[in-house]
């Protein structure tokens, strides 16, 4: 017994000299941020891009900001002598991302440079907004491939841009994306890579400059933006600059996040005007009370990229037909036009995978819409494609067209002519946002005749459509009802085939309600 009692005592002092060592073998993810950059230099004339230097100028946006400055060296380093490895180093940010232990993280802590510890939860998927699903890879432009991709640029009226030759010239977008092979060699990439317009390009998940492989979503979106299809326009910017950047790496938790701030950064340094970002994360991660555009991560990235003055344009999600529902992010945040889709051969109406609004603070997302499905260059050719993804970059291309035709307006200013040119304008609804950009309405402030008039009666609101407006029901009838906080409480579609297609009870208004109809481009005053 005394034997046997002896056996398990050595058998407990071994596990207890192991337990600790089985802790510290256990590593998270953290971000440490520094309290200051004392003892840094920054010369932002070396730094920045040429392009970046005049549109901080243009914009009155400051050269010498503390968050372009670098982190201080001497406090990266000896966080980086605690660390097992890191992902990304942030200048605007002020800090570093790392894997390290419980034990080494409490001796961080305590470092009196060290202003903050977030834990990084690394449990999430990555949600690239396209639904997986061709009806051909084949080269061949049959029919349907040709009637589409003459919607997906005709929906945004672009005459106005083509007779003015407003094509995205001298407009830098950056893209981020999963990978962009045959880019380099792609025929619906030849004029860009003729004229030298991919500037540059990095790989952050690999560190690298080669970004030419990997995931085809990058490919097909940039497609999207300023491809040409045997001749025919994919997107409307295709004679814009380049940024690509691989920021996602499906299989390793959270940090597509860290590259997507990385790439931010890199893009601000570039001379970018405009991102266009076809990505999202939504309750893989988060839950719906985080997205208020101001708690993730990427969020907080995006906004930071806004005040330097870049335009941020991002892809909804597919999640609409879902239980989750709604706006990923950083399509929450405030700054970012949040792009929907619509389905072009269904009255321009929500395809039934959009993401819908609005934000967990109420706010109004989606802000526009765009086609959400398109054709789309692919690694055999050109195939027909589903998603946000594909309706955020038609949306960028159409603000880089904006870009170049008012090239002194800020980015929050052509996020505010984008929104005001879209085909519902000033009605809104957390399906459609605004609507379409429209590049006519755009360029022609023209005051439309009232299609419909509203009259009242004790009990109800009648909307008559006028007799020189036939009734469609291929062009309805859009209403929404606003609470007294500003929020819409309801709204809907109505088929207009009767003569009053619309009944609004009083008693339903409460009293404290308003409503707002929108049909045929004219909208009512809100009632």
């Amino acid at each position: 017994m005394q034997t046997m009692n002896k056996f398990f005592l050595k058998i407990l002092i071994i596990l207890i000299n192991i337990l600790p060592i089985v802790s510290i073998a256990q590593n998270n993810k953290y971000l440490i941020i520094f309290k200051d950059k004392n003892n840094t230099s920054f010369d932002p004339c070396n730094y920045f891009d040429t392009k970046t230097i005049e549109r901080r100028i243009k914009f009155n946006i400051p050269l010498y900001d503390f968050t372009d400055f670098p982190v201080n060296q001497y406090y990266l380093q000896e966080v980086l002598n605690n660390a097992d490895s890191f992902t990304v180093v942030t200048r605007w940010f002020n800090g570093v991302f790392i894997y390290t232990d419980n034990y080494r993280i409490n001796k961080i802590e305590l470092f009196p440079f060290v202003k903050d510890v977030e834990y990084i939860e690394t449990n999430h998927f990555l949600q690239l907004c396209n639904i997986d699903s061709f009806f051909d890879y084949e080269d061949d432009i049959d029919e349907k491939k040709i009637e589409l991709l003459q919607k997906q640029i005709d929906e945004f009226v672009p005459s106005s841009f083509f007779e003015n030759k407003i094509n995205g010239q001298g407009v830098r977008i950056a893209v981020f994306d999963g990978g962009f092979p045959k880019v380099n060699t792609h025929e619906a990439f030849e004029h860009i890579r003729k004229n030298n317009r991919i500037i540059k390009t990095y790989d952050f998940v690999k560190k690298k400059d080669f970004v030419y492989s990997y995931n085809s979503h990058g490919m097909m979106v940039l497609s999207c933006i300023a491809g040409i299809c045997k001749g025919k326009q994919m997107g409307l910017a295709t004679e814009s600059e380049f940024l690509l950047a691989r920021t996602e790496k499906e299989s390793e938790p959270f940090a597509e996040e860290e590259y997507w701030l990385a790439a931010a950064e890199w893009a601000d340094k570039n001379g970018a005007d405009i991102i266009n970002s076809s990505l999202g994360y939504t309750y893989h991660r988060y839950f719906y009370k985080d997205m208020d555009g101001k708690q993730t991560l990427v969020a907080r990235a995006a906004n930071m990229a806004s005040s330097k003055g870049i335009l941020v344009v991002n892809a909804a999600g597919n999640d609409g037909d879902n239980a989750w529902k709604y706006i990923n992010t950083p399509g929450d945040a405030d700054s970012v036009l949040t792009v929907g889709g619509i389905d072009p051969y269904k009255s321009n109406l929500k395809i039934n995978f959009s993401s819908v609004g609005p934000t967990y603070d109420k706010r109004l997302k989606p802000n526009v819409c765009g086609s959400g499905m398109a054709v789309v260059a692919t690694k055999k050719g050109y195939g027909i494609n589903y998603g946000t993804s594909f309706a955020s970059p038609l949306v960028a291309g159409f603000a880089a067209c904006v870009k170049q035709l008012y090239e002194d307006s800020s980015n929050m200013s052509i996020f505010n002519l984008i929104q005001q040119s879209a085909s519902l304008f000033p009605y809104y609804d957390y399906y459609h946002g605004y609507g379409i950009p429209n590049a006519h309405k755009l360029m022609h402030n023209e005051e439309l005749e009232p299609t419909f008039e509203v009259k009242e009666d004790e009990n109800t609101y009648k909307v008559i459509i006028k007799n020189n407006f036939k009734c469609s029901e291929s062009e309805p009838l859009f209403y929404h009802i606003l609470n007294s906080s500003g929020y819409l409480d309801k709204y809907y579609v109505v088929k207009v085939c009767q003569k009053i297609p619309l009944e609004i009870s009083k008693k339903e208004l409460d009293g404290a309600r308003k409503f707002r109809i929108h049909y045929k481009g004219y909208t009512s005053k809100l009632y």
